[in-house]
């Protein structure tokens, strides 16, 4: 066999060769990981739903989406997830919302009742310092030194050195005001559910998922 000629255009092929290949593999990998991966996130989803709400027989009667402008003219969406006890009585809602943290995004989900009372909350993701950042995983938590559960955000809830009545994380103001914009954003999205089309900035695009 004749050895290719050391050339170019030879190793141009080569690598354009060796490059589809791997692109081949590449997607088949992904196609089958793909699946896992969904139901992994879905089934995080559905503990991080019953945790916020803090009801194990729970069932998610409808989603919808909402989206909303910022302070600053940004638009921000927000999952709402409605939910009901196995007799089907109305126990509130989860609420996926994410801000800006010191870190990167911080994606929170904040369960609220009927009334619009905290819950409970989980952090979704975070990029937030090891240690200071991150701890606001427990530190708004009840009994905790920044609880917030069973608080009403009607009141917008806001950090002690801001004039609110929630403690901060130590030396982590900014990820402790990040955190409380999303519960009150989390709050004014929920409460703008049962309303359709536009009212003031609010922009609510329903997707509604009937069991």
């Amino acid at each position: 066999m004749k050895k290719l000629e050391s050339s170019l255009t030879n190793m141009v092929l080569v690598l354009t060769g060796v490059a589809v290949i791997m692109g081949g593999v590449l997607a088949y990998v992904n196609h089958l990981t793909e699946g896992p991966i969904n139901d992994q996130k879905a089934k995080a989803l559905a503990d991080g739903i019953k945790s916020v709400m803090c009801v194990n027989d729970i069932k998610v009667a409808k989603t919808d989406t909402v989206r909303q402008n910022d302070a600053k003219g940004k638009e921000l969406t927000y999952i709402i997830y409605q939910t009901q006890d196995a007799q089907g009585k109305d126990l509130g809602a989860a609420v996926e919302s994410t801000t800006g943290g010191f870190g990167g995004d911080l994606k929170v989900l904040v369960g609220f009742d009927p009334e619009g009372k905290v819950l409970g909350y989980t952090l979704l993701e975070h990029a937030e310092t090891p240690g200071l950042g991150a701890k606001a995983d427990k530190w708004f938590q009840k009994g905790e030194k920044g609880d917030i559960i069973g608080k009403d955000p009607k009141e917008p809830l806001t950090v002690s050195k801001d004039g609110g009545q929630v403690d901060a994380i130590t030396a982590s103001t900014i990820t402790s005001r990040a955190f409380l914009l999303a519960v009150n954003n989390a709050y004014t999205a929920y409460k703008a559910t049962p309303v359709d089309g536009e009212s003031g900035a609010t922009n609510q695009v329903k997707e509604e998922k009937e069991d």
